[in-house]
Parts: structure tokens; sequence; C-alpha cells
């Protein structure tokens, strides 16, 4: 159960509002009018409380649990004891986000706050319900929206732009860059830095000036300690609903369509474009000027060196087919055999 020293908890709902909130049906209508009061796991939950079936995995948490409501895809409904309340849905684990979400409701200052030891340059525009934190630095002609929360020592640099809703975590850094509306940037992350550009030579290495900017689309997270480097002349693009796992490093020039996936500690090197609902594993890495086709899911650990097709799905490096990697697999365990 969430702690309520950080977590603070709205409610109760009765299942009929809970329904609504996310998108279920309740299997038996007589139960529109019990009350839950939080959010819990199937084995911790208690008669007050809503869980969900993540998978069939968990079937029997399901079968012993005393929740008094869970979250149950139709194909399951009739595992749920009888005292337990069943909400149907096809998509368990989106309907809990939107309940849990519905009891911890991201807090928001009915006031602007700004703490007297944040700076703030006179020509910055702070939006309304807006928090600064102590420690923080906003530069000169920056742009925030409502309701924005800077927390300690981050540090927003000239003339940037961020929408309504937006966070910055502790300690972070937003340099050349616009953001939409409720980006959430986590505490280390460093945006909008110089790209790695520079020419080799006999004679040294003469750095290349990076002029683009970092743009970001709305409804995106960006996780602790990620890097992304501001454009060379084009700019680096971060599509609408994408989420950046930490530890993530996008090169100058890297553009990506709306929702895509990036999980920790891949890479994408420079000017490379990816399009819709890509997905890239952990520890992916990515060679520079390619490009990655919408739908496209490479697996953990693989190294991209073609463009990928729509749809794809790759593993391994260099990445190739799934089928076929798991084909060169069982070729080589054979020759081992021998």
């Amino acid at each position: 159960m969430p702690d309520s020293r950080f977590f603070k908890k709205a409610g109760p709902f009765t299942l009929k509002q809970l329904a609504e909130i996310g998108g279920c049906e309740l299997l038996k209508p007589e139960d529109a009018d019990i009350q839950i009061e939080n959010v819990n796991s199937l084995r911790a939950a208690g008669q007050t409380d809503i869980s969900f079936l993540l998978s069939r995995k968990y079937l029997d948490d399901l079968k012993k649990t005393n929740a008094g409501a869970s979250i149950v895809h139709p194909d399951f409904a009739a595992s749920a004891p009888e005292k337990t309340a069943v909400l149907l849905s096809k998509e368990p684990y989106r309907s809990y986000g939107l309940i849990a979400a519905a009891f911890y409701p991201a807090p928001k200052a009915e006031k602007t706050i700004v703490h007297p030891k944040a700076v703030i340059a006179s020509t910055a525009v702070i939006g309304e319900g807006s928090r600064i934190d102590a420690g923080a630095v906003i530069g000169e002609n920056v742009t925030l929206g409502k309701n924005c929360h800077i927390c300690p020592n981050a540090v927003i640099g000239d003339n940037v732009v961020m929408g309504d809703d937006c966070i910055v975590g502790e300690n972070a850094s937003v340099l050349y860059t616009l953001a939409g509306n409720q980006v959430y940037i986590y505490p280390g992350a460093r945006i909008g830095q110089d790209g790695f550009g520079f020419f080799m030579s006999p004679k040294g290495h003469t750095k290349i000036p990076q002029l683009g900017r970092v743009i970001i689309g709305n409804d995106v997270e960006i996780g602790a300690n990620t890097t992304i480097d501001r454009g060379a002349l084009d700019d680096t693009i971060v599509g609408d609903g994408a989420r950046l796992d930490n530890l993530v490093q996008f090169g100058h020039n890297v553009q990506t369509g709306k929702c895509c996936v990036v999980v920790s500690q891949a890479g994408i090197a420079g000017s490379t474009h990816l399009g819709d609902f890509v997905v890239l594993a952990g520890q992916v890495g990515v060679a520079g000027h390619l490009n990655i086709g919408s739908g496209a899911q490479i697996a953990g650990q693989s190294g991209v060196m073609r463009d990928v097709e729509p749809m794809e799905s790759l593993m391994g490096t260099p990445a190739v087919p799934i089928k076929d990697f798991m084909r060169q697999a069982a070729t080589l365990k054979k020759l081992i055999k021998r």
C-alpha cells in the first residue's frame, strides 16, 4: 500500500465511479455502490482495496486475494473469489493505471510558489500555479506554462519555453529547448547540451558549432540521467507521447515520431530517425543516419547498423530478424556439441 508520508490519497470512490474512470464494466451491476478506499496488490489487498490481475502468471494470487474488488480480463473473471467484486477490462493494467491516478493525483499548487533561494531572471515568465524550489535557476526570457514544478537545483537555460503541467526534476538541466505540455524531465537529466560534433584530422579535432535545438512534444517522459543533445543544424526532436527510460542517450539531430519507447542504457547516434511507436529495449545501440520504421521493435543488447523496415522485429549484433537470430543460435549450439 502506498506510504501516506509520500503519497497523498483522494477518494473513496464507488465501484461505479472507478469503472467509469478505468474504462471497465462491472461484472455484477449490484456491486456499483461498494466503496473502495485504496489500491493494493492482490496479495496484500483487503476488503476496502482494489487490485488487478496483470497476467495468467498471477492467477493463484487472484484466487486467494482478499481484495474488495479486482480489475480482471474477461477470460479470467471466473477465477476471482466470490467475495471480490470484478471490474472487467481487456487492458487491466491500463485500467489500473487510470484508477491509481485517480486515488493519487499529481499534486498541484493552488498558487504560484517561489522559494526565496530560487534564482529567477527578471525577464522570465512563470505561469500561474507553478512551484519553483530552492536552488532552482531560471534564465533570461524563459517561459513556463501553468502548473509547472521546477525542483531543487534544476537549471532552465535562457530562452527555454515549456508548456503547462511540466516537471523538471532535481539537478536536471534544460537548455536550447522548446517543450510542449505535460513534459516530465526526471532528476539528473541533461537536455540541450552540445552534440558530439567535431572534424577529425591529423591537425587535431575541429569543433563543429551545434546550432540546433531540442523540440519536445506533449505528454513526454524523459528518465533520470538521460541525455539529449541539441541538433547541429536541424533540431533534435522527441515526439508526442514518448517514454524514455533512465540513462538513455540521444545524439544530435535524432528525431522520433509519436509514442516511441526507449529503454534504459539504449543509445542512438546522430541524425537517426525513428517512426511512430518504435520500441528499443535495454542497451540497444543504433548507428547514425538510419531510418527506423514505425512499429519496429529491437530486442535488448542489439546493435542496429542498417535501416529497419516498419513493423520489423530485430535481435542480435548486427541486428537481424528475430527468427533468423534464433536459427543462428540453434545452428551454433549444434556446432558446439560436435
